[in-house]
């Protein structure tokens, strides 16, 4: 059973968490960071997976997602000190971190900014921090949200006035993975896209202007998995993370997209255990 429960912070904001329980709080617990935009309700196959590895998976929604406080300016480096509170108040000591698309640069500053508890950390088709070493924006297919977040969050709440997905950003097996086991994802996505836009324009803008902290920083090891088809974050986003990090390794999955690249999440689980 997940319990929800909403952590208050000391700066007045609460957090909306969940908890899986099980497993223990010493390197088995997993903490999930979602996508944008969605609640951060677990998903199905992540709790499945989680239970069967005897993993205690916790999640929560980032500021403005779920029904969790807002957070004027935050910005990616802010989800280490939430995820550190919420951490406490669970009970949880040492974890690992764990984020796909939108989440991905958030498990990255877990990992940057709490070494002393964060024991390994994945980073599914995660966006790389902005860089003019390569054409940052090539090869996805609707880039205009992040476009307009690097020239802050007034133009970014303007664009997103009229923004709408495009589906010829996801793959053949994207929609199969939304039709079958990722189901629940979309279902989530589209909870979390009528509760307003606030999350994923925050999310954008953060993405999209310094971070706070560095790649290098990362001390812990990181997996880095990439669909070879992602037209989201293009696969040139972990080549770079991959020059940046410390003590990355990467996956790349040819045939994935940005969804369908979720089916590695059970053997990823496996390889943050064995780094405990």
């Amino acid at each position: 059973m997940v319990i929800e429960q909403d952590v208050k912070l000391s700066d007045g904001r609460t957090l909306r968490t969940y908890d899986s329980g099980g497993g223990d709080t010493d390197g088995q617990t997993v903490v999930w960071h979602h996508g944008s935009p969605q609640t951060g309700v677990p998903l199905e196959p992540l709790l499945t997976a989680a239970a069967a590895r005897g993993i205690r998976l916790v999640s929560y929604g980032r500021p403005s997602y779920g029904g969790s406080s807002p957070l004027p300016g935050r910005n990616v480096a802010s989800a280490a000190a939430d995820v550190e509170r919420i951490a406490d108040a669970l009970g949880v000591g040492s974890f690992a971190t764990m984020g796909a698309s939108g989440g991905g640069p958030h498990a990255l500053a877990c990992a940057a900014l709490l070494p002393d508890r964060v024991t390994g950390a994945v980073c599914l088709a995660g966006i790389a921090p902005y860089t003019r070493d390569f054409d940052w924006y090539e090869g996805m297919t609707s880039p205009g949200g992040l476009r307009s977040a690097a020239d802050g969050r007034e133009a970014r709440e303007l664009y997103a006035a009229t923004d709408e997905f495009d589906p010829a950003s996801f793959t053949s097996e994207d929609f199969a993975a939304l039709a079958g086991a990722w189901s629940s994802l979309g279902e989530d996505a589209g909870r979390a896209g009528q509760a307003g836009p606030d999350g994923l324009i925050d999310d954008d803008v953060a993405f999209a202007t310094a971070w706070g902290f560095d790649l290098a920083e990362v001390a812990p090891p990181v997996l880095l998995v990439q669909g070879g088809r992602d037209r989201v974050v293009p696969p040139a986003h972990a080549t770079s993370m991959l020059a940046g990090l410390p003590r990355a390794e990467l996956w790349v999955r040819p045939g994935d997209g940005h969804v369908s690249v979720l089916d590695a999440c059970p053997v990823a689980m496996d390889w943050l255990l064995a780094r405990r």
